[in-house]
């Protein structure tokens, strides 16, 4: 027998003996034109549709065609109140009180709000320090709120580089950053998994080499929230903001979401832009001309959010409860390993794994880099599609594949390598 066989095998044993693997079947997993199932790592990208998403859309649908603007009062689950529903959900996976999170908006539009309330540069208090090669939204964030204070990005936006040989970040090489630039310093903004290599961060690690300093620290949660477990309040964040269609599996375009720590929404001299939403919900409806903040991280909010595209992320969350994110996280470390085991076996020196090797410093991700650059990368990236692999291309040569632990297996995993190592063999 094999050695990719006798993996086939173990791959079985291991799926048949999963306590979560009936989650699995609480998803809609794609399938091809012709009707056969395909093999889906992509959920750092988009993550799949919960069957009981149908469900909740569907129910807002009938209530808003028998109810009409009534519905905001007495739907099945009123419109008024619906982003509470989200709330204790979100705190769990966040590691933050209900309070303390909100969801709302966008990724981008939610990360604005935070840097105008918390980047406040004055005096020689100027820079915002993020990683070279940031997700592109979020350095066209930070750059604009620079610009928008009359500043000059070139000037003011510090990119730490990743070690040149390995591709990643050391940590200490983040804290020496920040040490650096000390009295200069106002927001470090940094990521809780790299979207492009998948490297994961210790969090409050960040947020102490930050505030001895004397700046904030943010981050951007959209590759870590569902995927790691997060403790976000313990770790003295000032905020975070995420996106809900990646791990938290709540649709494209979904709702996004952000956690304030408590200690700034006790101090209305750290509020930044105002809404409707964001006001006291006793008293909203009353109208009158002055802003009184809601509790908590709702107090940013500005209008009242979309019922149809947080509906998903509701059923998706039921799902989070039920397994418990701390039973999902063992389960992915067993499952990326497995992963990265086989992919290695079977690829040789034909691509590294960029992804760091400790479960720390990662999440379900794996980043992989192949050696013959880019048009190889295209190569076996097509080569895996029409074998019905579903995983994605970050130019110029990195393949990206995560594992879900909520819906994926080892046989995923398993099907991934055998397929990987027969592109390998006809494009290298």
């Amino acid at each position: 027998m094999s050695s990719l066989a006798r993996s086939l095998d173990l791959a079985r044993a291991r799926d048949a003996a999963d306590p979560l693997q009936s989650y699995r079947d609480r998803f809609h997993l794609p399938t091809a034109a012709d009707g056969r199932p395909l093999t889906y790592l992509c959920g750092h990208s988009l993550g799949l549709a919960p069957l009981r998403a149908r469900e909740y859309v569907a129910q807002e649908l009938d209530d808003w065609a028998r109810l009409g603007v009534m519905g905001h009062h007495v739907a099945t689950r009123p419109w008024v109140g619906y982003a509470d529903h989200a709330k204790q959900g979100l705190a769990v996976l966040a590691g933050a009180q209900p309070v303390d999170v909100v969801a709302m908006n966008s990724l981008t539009a939610n990360l604005h709000l935070m840097l105008t309330a918390f980047y406040r540069p004055h005096g020689a208090r100027t820079r915002i320090l993020i990683e070279a090669g940031a997700f592109s939204s979020d350095r066209h964030a930070v750059a604009s709120q620079i610009a928008w204070h009359g500043l000059e990005p070139a000037a003011q936006l510090v990119e730490l580089e990743p070690d040149p040989r390995s591709g990643v970040f050391d940590e200490a090489a983040i804290e020496a950053a920040i040490a650096r630039e000390g009295e200069r310093l106002a927001l470090v903004l940094w990521p809780g998994v790299q979207y492009r290599t998948g490297q994961a961060f210790d969090n409050a690690r960040i947020a102490r080499a930050a505030h001895a300093v004397g700046a904030l620290a943010g981050f951007d949660h959209a590759h870590a929230i569902g995927n790691l477990p997060l403790t976000l309040a313990a770790d003295e964040a000032d905020f975070a903001v995420w996106c809900c269609y990646k791990y938290l599996n709540a649709g494209p375009g979904a709702i996004g979401g952000c956690f304030v720590h408590p200690r700034h929404t006790r101090d209305d001299r750290q509020r930044g832009l105002e809404g409707w939403w964001g006001h006291d919900a006793a008293t909203r409806f009353q109208m009158d001309p002055g802003f009184v903040a809601e509790a908590g991280a709702a107090g940013f909010a500005l209008s009242n959010p979309p019922i149809l595209s947080t509906a998903p992320l509701l059923a998706s969350l039921e799902l989070f409860a039920a397994a418990d994110i701390v039973a999902l996280r063992r389960k992915s470390v067993e499952l990326t390993a497995f992963l990265e085991a086989l992919i290695r076996d079977c690829a040789g020196s034909q691509l590294r794994v960029l992804t760091p090797q400790a479960p720390r410093q990662r999440g379900a991700q794996l980043s992989l880099q192949f050696a013959g650059g880019g048009a190889h990368a295209r190569a076996v990236f097509e080569r895996l599609a029409a074998d019905g692999l579903v995983c994605d291309l970050r130019e110029p040569d990195i393949l990206r594949v995560a594992p879900v632990p909520l819906y994926n297996r080892c046989e995923d995993a398993w099907r991934f390598a055998a397929s990987l190592e027969t592109a390998l063999r006809h494009t290298g």
